[in-house]
């Protein structure tokens, strides 16, 4: 039987890159700089995946635009100190091309700036892998479907022909706004309950798991 996806779109902090601890203890470090609550790890846990700005928004609603940017400012302080010692989820590094060379097309939809995408991406090496990237200063945050549509345009690929691959309820929502099929991954931001009652077609506790059952339907 031919495979039911061509295209595998992931998300990257807490998908691809083991960075949700570090996001989040850089947000609570931000907020309690400029002397507002220090959001709980549930909180700030429950942002990743939004642009950067729209998740400070999101925990900081009384918050005016200039304060929103000192929080933005410090939390880049405190994530930029970390980021290079930031490591690939255990087989990530391995499978990418593997399932590249299985025939998917592989892409990227991201709350992270385009900056920050590319400083991550060169800095783990998996730039190449990639035909497109999308990040939430291109487009509207997810879960807005605008990220994803981009990308299946660009590939010219079938919503039913795409899977979206993600450890939050945003990224379930983008797939499930944008017509596609998602995947949940278990060992990143938001828990399995949650991203289970958006009807991912499958979850995973580690990419291993995950890259295998693509392998198999390739």
């Amino acid at each position: 039987m031919p495979k039911p996806f061509d295209l595998l779109v992931f998300d990257w902090d807490g998908t691809l890159m083991d960075s949700t601890a570090t996001i989040a203890q850089a947000i609570q470090r931000a907020f309690a700089d400029v002397g507002l609550p220090v959001p709980s790890d549930v909180e700030a846990r429950y942002v990743i995946g939004y642009g950067l700005s729209e998740a400070m928004a999101h925990l900081a609603p009384q918050a005016d635009a200039a304060t929103i940017e000192r929080i933005v400012a410090a939390y880049r302080h405190y994530y930029l100190a970390q980021d290079q010692a930031l490591v690939l989820f255990d087989g990530v590094r391995e499978w990418l091309p593997r399932l590249r060379e299985a025939g998917y097309l592989l892409a990227v939809a991201t709350g992270k700036s385009r900056v920050g995408l590319e400083r991550a991406l060169t800095h783990s090496g998996l730039g190449a892998l990639f035909d497109v990237t999308r990040t939430a200063d291109e487009a509207f945050s997810k879960p807005h479907p605008a990220m994803l549509h981009y990308i299946l345009d660009y590939l010219s690929v079938a919503p039913e022909r795409a899977l979206m691959i993600g450890d939050t309820t945003h990224d379930l929502q983008l797939a499930q706004n944008a017509g596609t099929a998602s995947v949940a991954m278990t060992y990143g931001a938001h828990p399995l309950d949650q991203m289970l009652l958006l009807a991912p077609v499958r979850h995973f506790d580690d990419f291993d798991a995950l890259a295998r059952w693509l392998w198999e339907a390739a």
